[in-house]
């Protein structure tokens, strides 16, 4: 009888291809084409504050960050950026609001990007053909970044509201302006704080434009709301194929948001997954405390690089089914569990030693990954049953 290889599959399917886009390149990091879907995220500290905006940004590229945006509101900001971006172990943008000065600064600190807001630079549409030329003398990015609360008079007085034809306008308004002078290093965003305008702007400007995009719902909210939001929103756009870098906005530690940008890629098959732990929910039918076990052993794994499915299950029902087609199960009842490998049950143990008995299999299989040289991912907690 020939064996079936279960668990993680070969070859991720995804919902839709790429859309075509333009591929530049931020710093290190390449943006749109063939490139993969990036994570970017922003510090919330006084860019002045070279210390603590570099330790955030230490903090951000541990945990996965691959971009980092950091606020340039004044001259001691724009002071410190050829120092931070100097420094930082991943590509630096500067995040340029109201004081066009500030965009020639950040081009020669040597950031690997800069943002303009087009609603928010007064007289900045004058100064295009000279910031053109700085940008692509010294290989730097434009990212146009519309925003709904901050979209130009005009266009609110044309369309009555941020309405996705609003902020296209806009961002395609902004982006003819640099053509005019032959600079075409740009990426585009047009966030709103309500994921369906959202997602109909970047629609209209998916089919607009090949520029390569960056998602964002601006104001998601706190943790919980902006996670849904973000995840709604993004997961509707890239399942099309339109995206090309993403920030999750969250009034919460900025780490929380590379987290969700992170799970949110892993779920469309758009990154490579880690550890992926599947467990049962809340349900009569189980025989053990399978929220602790999921913990727990979740809690173990922390760290864990190779791609690994993990499924800790609490009864009959789904249990043996999960955990034969994860890499490394257990189904659980009557005080003991049934742990399974690669589909093949290899010993039953008490209650009491699922958790340790899971997390050395688990070391096992790692270290078999490692040696035959599996590439590593993210991880991930799904709960299901």
């Amino acid at each position: 009888m020939t064996a079936i290889s279960l668990g993680m599959p070969d070859v991720p399917t995804r919902l839709a291809e790429r859309r075509k886009s333009r591929k530049i390149q931020v710093g290190t990091v390449a943006v749109g084409g063939d490139a993969p879907v990036s994570v970017q995220s922003m510090t919330t500290t006084r860019t002045s504050d070279i210390g603590a905006t570099l330790q955030q940004i230490a903090e951000l590229t541990a945990s996965g960050c691959q971009i980092v945006r950091v606020a340039c509101p004044t001259q001691d900001d724009a002071d410190a950026l050829a120092t931070i971006a100097k420094k930082s172990q991943i590509p630096v943008i500067a995040d340029i609001h109201f004081q066009p000065k500030y965009v020639f600064a950040a081009i020669e600190a040597g950031c690997a990007a800069v943002r303009v807001n087009p609603g928010n630079i007064k007289q900045f549409d004058d100064q295009v053909k000279e910031i053109a030329r700085a940008a692509k003398d010294h290989g730097t990015p434009i990212r146009i970044g519309v925003n709904a609360g901050s979209l130009d008079k005009r266009l609110i007085q044309k369309y009555g509201k941020a309405t996705p034809e609003a902020l296209v306008e806009s961002a395609l308004w902004e982006a003819s302006l640099f053509e005019e002078h032959d600079f075409r290093d740009i990426k585009i965003s047009v966030k709103h704080n309500d994921p369906v305008v959202m997602v109909n702007a970047y629609r209209q400007l998916a089919a607009a434009c090949d520029y390569p995009l960056h998602l964002g719902v601006t104001e998601a909210g706190p943790a919980f709301q902006g996670t849904i939001k973000s995840a709604v929103a993004f997961g509707a756009l890239l399942s099309e194929g339109i995206g090309d870098t993403i920030r999750v906005s969250l009034s919460a530690p900025p780490v929380e948001e590379i987290k969700v940008g992170m799970q949110i890629l892993e779920s469309l098959n758009l990154k490579q997954r880690r550890l992926e732990i599947v467990s049962c929910p809340s349900c009569g039918r189980a025989q053990v405390d399978v929220y602790k076990l999921a913990e727990e052993v979740t809690a173990g794994l922390e760290g864990m690089e190779v791609p690994l499915r993990v499924a800790v299950m609490g009864c009959v029902v789904n249990g043996p089914g999960e955990a034969r087609e994860a890499d490394l199960g257990v189904a659980s009842g009557n005080g003991k569990g049934q742990i399974f490998v690669k589909g093949e049950v290899i010993k039953t143990v008490p209650e009491s030693k699922i958790v340790e008995t899971l997390i050395e299999e688990a070391m096992k299989i790692a270290e078999q990954m490692e040696a035959d040289g599996v590439p590593s991912g993210e991880p991930s907690v799904a709960i299901a049953g």
